[in-house]
C-alpha cells in the first residue's frame, strides 16, 4: 500500500470523524492555501483576498447565484435612456463596523479611492470609462460614464467596488489591510498572519436575522494534500475545487463523488466561469525569421501568416480534449469544443459550429496545406507552462507527436511565466481567464487591439479589424439580444483565426459535511456564508 493512501485510511479511521464542538457556537471553517495578503477591498485581485472581503464589505449593488444583479446598500437604481447616467437610491440603515451609518459620499470617496493613483489599486480599471462620482444628498449616488459601457452594473459587484468609512482608512493608512472595517455580515476580529483569521458576527448586519453564523475561521495550510486530510477528519467544514494529490481518492474518472464518503459528505457543482486556454503569441516581427524569433512569436516560426493559420488550425484539431478530461481531470469541467466565451455566459453557443473537436485527418491536411506535410521540417515548438498543468501539456505533446509536431514542454515558476507573456516572450503559453464580472465582454476584450499586453489582457497580441468594430459596437450595445449575436460573432472570428486553443471550461466543486446547510455559490465562485448553519 502507497503511504500516501495509507495516512488517507488512517484519517478516516480517526474518531467518528473527529468533529469537535465549539459549545452552542456556530463556526465555519475553511482553509486558504495561497493564503491572505490584505483585507482591504481596494487590493482585493486574487480569489483568496475575495472570499474573505465579501463576508467583511459590501457595495451597492450584489450578483445573485444565477449572476443577475440584485440590491444591496442600494435598494434601487435608474439608467438614463443614453446609458451614460446611473443614479442609486441607497438604504438608510447601514451602517460600518465601527457604527456610523453609511452616506452616498462614503461610496464617493471609496470609488474614488480605488482610481487615485497614489492608492494604486488594481481594480482602477473599473471605472476607466467614468466620468464622476457624485452623492447628491445622503442617500442618492450618481455615477456619469463618458461613454456608455453594457456591462458597467454587473462591473459595480466587484469587490473593489465595496464601501470603506473614510476615518478607518486615514487612521490606519496603509497599515487598513489589517484593519479592516466595512458593512458586511462579520467583522473582523483576529488575524495572526500565515496562521488564522477568525471574523465574527456582525449584530449589526442591515440584513436582519442574517448570518446565521457565529463566526468564521480560516487557517493557511499550505500543502493541499494536508488540507483533504484535516477536511476529511472533520477539522474543516468546507473544502473548495480539486488537487491532484487527492482527487482520485474522492472522485470516479466520471467526475462522481466516491461511494465511500457518499453518507457524510456533500459535493456541489456548478460551471465555473474560467476558460483554461493555450495562447499564441500572434504578433510579427516581419522580414526573414531569426533563430530566436521562435520564442518571441509564434508567427514569425513559419512561412507565411496564411502557414502559421494553418499550423494554429491544426493544432486545434490534433488535440483529443474529452479524452484528457476524463483521464487528467475525472471529468471536472468541460472540453472546450466551444469557442473562448466559456458555459455558464449568456454569450455561451451551445450549438457552436466553430469550435474544434478532435480530428487528427484534418489536422494532417492542414499540415500538408501550411507546406509541412507529416510535420516535415516544421521547427520545433516551445510550450510555456507551469508545474500544475504539467501532465495536460505533457498529454498534448504526445498527441501531437503522433502527427509530427515536435513539442518541447518549457516549465516555468508562476510568476515568472506571468512575467513573460505579458512582455511578449512566450511563442506558446498556458493561460487561463477567470471572469471579473459575468458578461461576455470580459472575455473577448481579450482579443481587441486595443488592449495589447502589457497595459492590456490581450496577451496574443491578436488583431483584426473586423474583430475590433464588432467589440466596439457591442460594448455600446444596450439590447441584450443583439449583444449576444455581436458576441457569438466575434467569438467565431476568433476560433477561425484560432490564436488560441482552448482546452476547457471549469466547473466548480464545493465539498462540505452533511452537517452543513445553506451554503450558496454562482459561476464566478463567490460561496456567500450569510445562510450557512451547522448542525
Amino acid at each position: 500500500m502507497k503511504p500516501r493512501t495509507l495516512l488517507i485510511l488512517t484519517a478516516l479511521l480517526i474518531t467518528a470523524c473527529g468533529r469537535h464542538r465549539h459549545s452552542d457556537k456556530m463556526i465555519f471553517r475553511y482553509n486558504e492555501s495561497a493564503g491572505i495578503a490584505t483585507l482591504d477591498p481596494a487590493f482585493a485581485k486574487d480569489q483568496s483576498i475575495i472570499w474573505a472581503c465579501r463576508q467583511l464589505y459590501n457595495g451597492l449593488i450584489e450578483l445573485d447565484t444565477a449572476l443577475q444583479v440584485r440590491p444591496a446598500i442600494a435598494k434601487r437604481w435608474t439608467v438614463s435612456g443614453d446609458g451614460l447616467r446611473y443614479t442609486f437610491t441607497l438604504r438608510d440603515d447601514v451602517r460600518f463596523h465601527n457604527g456610523r451609518r453609511v452616506v452616498a459620499d462614503d461610496f464617493a470617496y471609496s470609488f474614488g479611492r480605488v482610481v487615485d493613483p497614489d492608492v494604486m489599486s488594481p481594480g482602477a480599471w473599473i471605472f476607466h470609462d467614468v466620468e464622476s462620482f457624485n452623492a447628491l444628498d445622503n442617500t442618492t449616488f450618481e455615477i456619469r460614464l463618458k461613454q456608455p459601457f453594457a456591462p458597467f452594473l454587473s462591473q459595480l459587484g466587484m469587490v473593489y467596488c465595496s464601501v470603506v468609512p473614510r476615518e478607518e482608512v486615514g487612521r490606519h493608512g496603509k497599515d487598513f489591510r489589517r484593519n479592516p472595517c466595512g458593512t458586511g455580515p462579520f467583522r473582523f476580529q483576529y488575524w495572526k498572519e500565515g496562521v488564522k483569521l477568525v471574523l465574527r458576527k456582525n449584530e449589526d448586519y442591515f440584513e436582519q436575522g442574517l448570518p446565521y453564523l457565529d463566526a468564521v475561521a480560516i487557517t493557511f495550510i499550505v500543502d493541499r494534500h494536508t488540507v483533504f486530510l484535516e477536511f476529511v477528519k472533520g477539522n474543516l467544514d468546507f473544502m473548495n475545487s480539486l488537487d491532484a494529490s487527492y482527487k482520485d481518492e474522492i472522485l470516479t474518472l466520471d467526475g462522481q463523488l466516491k461511494e465511500k464518503y457518499a453518507d457524510r459528505i456533500d459535493m456541489h457543482s456548478t460551471p465555473y466561469l474560467n476558460t483554461e486556454y493555450l495562447g499564441f503569441n500572434m504578433s510579427s516581427e516581419g522580414g526573414e525569421r531569426k533563430p530566436e524569433a521562435a520564442d518571441a512569436s509564434f508567427n514569425s516560426a513559419f512561412r507565411s501568416p496564411t502557414s502559421a493559420l494553418k499550423i494554429r488550425q491544426a493544432i486545434n484539431c490534433g488535440f483529443d480534449r474529452r479524452k484528457m478530461m476524463k483521464y487528467l481531470r475525472n471529468n471536472v469541467g468541460h472540453p472546450g469544443v466551444g469557442g473562448f466565451v466559456p458555459l455558464g455566459l449568456p454569450g455561451f453557443d451551445t450549438a457552436a459550429a466553430y469550435g474544434y473537436e478532435y480530428n487528427p485527418e484534418r489536422a494532417k491536411a492542414l499540415l500538408a496545406e501550411a507546406g509541412y506535410p507529416n510535420g516535415q521540417g516544421l521547427p520545433r515548438l516551445k510550450l510555456s507552462t507551469t508545474a500544475n498543468y504539467l501532465d495536460l501539456c505533457k498529454y498534448l505533446q504526445q498527441q501531437l507527436g503522433l502527427l509530427g509536431i515536435d513539442v518541447q514542454v518549457d516549465v516555468n515558476p508562476p510568476a515568472a511565466l506571468r512575467s513573460q507573456i505579458g512582455e511578449g516572450k512566450n511563442a506558446w503559453f498556458r493561460g487561463s481567464w477567470v471572469a471579473d464580472y459575468p458578461d461576455a465582454e470580459n472575455y473577448l476584450s481579450l482579443f481587441y487591439s486595443g488592449n495589447r499586453a502589457p497595459a492590456g489582457p490581450n496577451y496574443t497580441r491578436f488583431h483584426n479589424a473586423d474583430y475590433d468594430r464588432l467589440y466596439l459596437r457591442s460594448r455600446s450595445c444596450t439590447d441584450p439580444q443583439e449583444r449576444i449575436a455581436l458576441y457569438r460573432a466575434m467569438d467565431s472570428l476568433v476560433m477561425a483565426e484560432a490564436p488560441v486553443l482552448v482546452l476547457y471550461y471549469d466547473q466548480i466543486l464545493h465539498f462540505t459535511h452533511k452537517n452543513v446547510s445553506g451554503l450558496r455559490s454562482n459561476a464566478m465562485n463567490c460561496p456567500d456564508l450569510r445562510r450557512v448553519r451547522i448542525h
